[in-house]
């Protein structure tokens, strides 16, 4: 294993004490897990909380900042924050308006973070909860019941969060972000596996001709393992299981072509320039885009597409000004 790390047993911690250094703003615990606005709690503003495993960076805890997350819980690698994590940050960012979890829909993240609503409320602190479910690839996984939570959660965050910095609601951030995630779909394709620092080994093999279409983000089974494509290949595959489930024909989308942490960005390009062309020909308008790695797992090689179907609203709230490690324009 060759990992740019200090040992197996400190990279979270590690990594947090990093991102306090870069970014000096932020409010960081590194041996809580915990990434909080400096400015907050903002009172009578609608908080959003989000985490989840590490490995994923900038997920979660990059998109901590003005016009995204109040808070976000980092889990050790590809393991869910216990609910100690995720009550201490919604308590830290609680403003008195209520708060919204944003939670990817896995088994694990799902029940700390109902489990850490209920202490909320023993708190007096309101939460309402929303899935965040887009992946098209497959219906249940090894760590979920339904289809697991991916790319959308970046577009739930950026949306909700332009919606929470403008003083709306608890019940309309929590709406604008299920219409986020209603209209939006993603698959991801693997080219390589990832190493879990804990493990130590990949966490699964390919051939040196293979590749796994409708990877999940911690290197679960996806629909199919073939032999690799060309990117255009590989671009109208995730895009037609992404049509075939969300008629993309007539919209206007925002589209993701996320790298998943080890694809160079030469070659993520190569895969937009696919996809813009897939998407013209088959109907639909690209109004907004956005190419990088932005929901990675760890070292994998691959790509992830998202699509979400715009309305004016929801185009409007993407173009909200942000200002967080890993997104920013506008301020």
């Amino acid at each position: 294993m060759r990992k740019l790390i200090n040992a197996p047993a400190d990279v979270v911690s590690d990594a947090l004490r990093g991102l306090a250094a870069a970014h000096p703003s932020l409010k960081v615990d590194p041996d809580g897990g915990t990434v909080v606005r400096g400015d907050a709690p903002r009172a009578g503003k609608v908080a959003l909380v989000s985490g989840g495993g590490s490995g994923h960076e900038p997920l979660h805890a990059g998109f901590v900042g003005y016009g995204m997350l109040d808070a976000a819980c980092c889990g050790e690698v590809f393991t869910s924050p216990v609910p100690d994590q995720i009550i201490a940050a919604t308590m830290a960012v609680n403003g008195g308006a209520g708060v919204v979890h944003l939670v990817k829909n896995y088994t694990g993240d799902v029940m700390n973070f109902q489990l850490a609503a209920e202490l909320a409320e023993d708190e007096d602190i309101e939460v309402t909860s929303v899935l965040v479910n887009d992946d098209v690839a497959v219906e249940d996984s090894t760590f979920t019941a339904g289809r697991r939570g991916t790319g959308a959660t970046l577009f739930a965050e950026k949306i909700a969060g332009a919606r929470a910095e403008e003083g709306a609601d608890l019940a309309d951030v929590a709406a604008v972000a299920r219409e986020v995630n209603e209209r939006s779909r993603s698959f991801g394709v693997a080219l390589s596996s990832c190493t879990v620092p804990a493990a130590g080994t990949p966490t699964f093999e390919l051939g040196e001709d293979e590749m796994e279409l409708g990877i999940g983000i911690h290197g679960e089974p996806g629909r199919e393992r073939v032999r690799i494509g060309t990117a255009a290949e590989i671009v109208d595959a995730a895009l037609s299981a992404i049509d075939a489930d969300m008629p993309l024909s007539g919209s206007e989308v925002l589209v993701l072509v996320n790298g998943m942490g080890g694809t160079p960005l030469i070659e993520q390009y190569i895969a937009y320039a696919a996809a813009a062309e897939w998407l013209k020909g088959h109907g639909a308008t690209v109004a907004r885009r956005l190419v990088g790695p932005f929901v990675t797992s760890l070292e994998m090689a691959g790509c992830m597409i998202s699509v979400c179907r715009l309305t004016p609203e929801l185009t409007r709230l993407w173009d909200a000004p942000v200002e967080t490690p890993g997104l920013r324009w506008g301020r």
